[in-house]
């Protein structure tokens, strides 16, 4: 009887208490309302799914590796229909087998709009009258990364054909058969898209993929198609393989005059590979499903969000780093690079 007593009593306090403070701090007090009906409208709304998934087409392009061959096979579990394009015939030939029947295959290099155009006439028979419901541009390349000096013109335009261009040709070309079925396109960029860490054309193409998709995003609402952007942090695929990128480097570093090479000094490329294979080594997250759960998210989700940040990294490094002023993020880039012989002398 004590106990049950003293029970209201606390309870009583409590409400009390909680009631002057609201009636203290009325602007805290709203700001905290407005603060929780906020979260859990965003909850609500995140928590709403499409409906009809197996009558649902998606295309995604870059299906030998990586993201998105893990998406395709993910998606493909759920009851979509997929059509995976790959590069290569036995990035095809290895998807196919490891997927369902009812996931179709295709041959598709994005630098080449005739290839697209195939690609669309290829869908266009598979979709028939319901039209795609979600494109997701994923093919990409990394290299030729590096500092800006040791670049050449084509190096930048062979990363831009893909990682940006082709992005562009492929919507472009399948977008009737997105207004069709109101659908959706998932661009992924990259938190390079956001800040630019390296020279070569792949921060370029990010931060191209960004602007592309924002107007594509604001222009298609007239026609109920949704655009969502994935920025990833770094993960482990073909696009973070140092021994690829180290090879290139090396490439780009041997072709560069004595002179320009002087300036750097003769220990910079090892220092610089150094720098670079440790900090991959540390960023570099194996769990590619982070990634993947965003786009589909993107796919299914009645409401899907605009831009969508992938891996620890980015969620509280490298997007909150964006977001400083510049000398701030060049000072945190400038420790992760090793110093030039020049820069040393001053």
């Amino acid at each position: 009887m004590i106990s049950n007593f003293s029970s209201q009593v606390t309870t009583a306090g409590l409400v009390t208490g909680f009631v002057e403070v609201v009636l203290s701090y009325p602007a805290l007090s709203c700001v905290s309302l407005v603060a929780f009906l906020a979260a859990f409208l965003w909850y609500d709304r995140d928590s709403h799914k499409v409906d009809g998934f197996n009558q649902k087409h998606v295309f995604i392009t870059g299906c030998d590796s990586g993201f998105g061959n893990l998406l395709a096979r993910q998606l493909d579990r759920k009851g979509f229909h997929v059509i995976a394009a790959c590069l290569s015939e036995k990035g095809a030939a290895d998807l196919a087998a490891a997927a369902s029947p009812r996931l179709k295959t295709l041959l598709l290099d994005v630098t080449d709009s005739a290839s697209v155009g195939r690609a669309v006439e290829s869908v266009s028979r598979e979709v028939g009258e319901r039209g795609l419901w979600g494109l997701v541009n994923n093919a990409g390349r990394s290299v030729p990364v590096g500092p800006a000096e040791w670049m050449q013109l084509e190096d930048f335009t062979k990363v831009l054909d893909v990682n940006l261009t082709g992005v562009i040709d492929v919507t472009l070309q399948f977008l009737p058969l997105l207004k069709q079925a109101q659908g959706r396109v998932v661009n992924v960029a990259s938190i390079v898209g956001r800040l630019s860490l390296i020279g070569g054309g792949y921060c370029l193409s990010k931060w191209g993929v960004e602007a592309f998709s924002d107007s594509l995003r604001r222009d298609m609402r007239h026609f109920g198609i949704k655009v969502s952007i994935i920025e990833p942090g770094f993960f482990k695929t073909n696009v973070t393989n140092v021994e690829v990128i180290n090879s290139d480097l090396k490439r780009l570093w041997t072709r560069l005059p004595q002179q320009v090479k002087d300036s750097y000094g003769a220990t910079y490329f090892n220092d610089y590979v150094k720098a670079q294979d440790f900090s991959m080594g540390i960023l570099c997250s194996s769990d590619i499903s982070k990634v993947t759960w965003c786009m589909e998210h993107a796919l299914t989700a009645q409401f899907p969000r605009t831009r969508y940040s992938a891996g620890w990294d980015a969620k509280l490094f490298w997007i909150p780093l964006s977001y400083l002023p510049s000398f701030v993020a060049d000072f945190v880039i400038s420790v992760l690079l090793p110093s030039c012989k020049n820069e040393r002398n001053i």
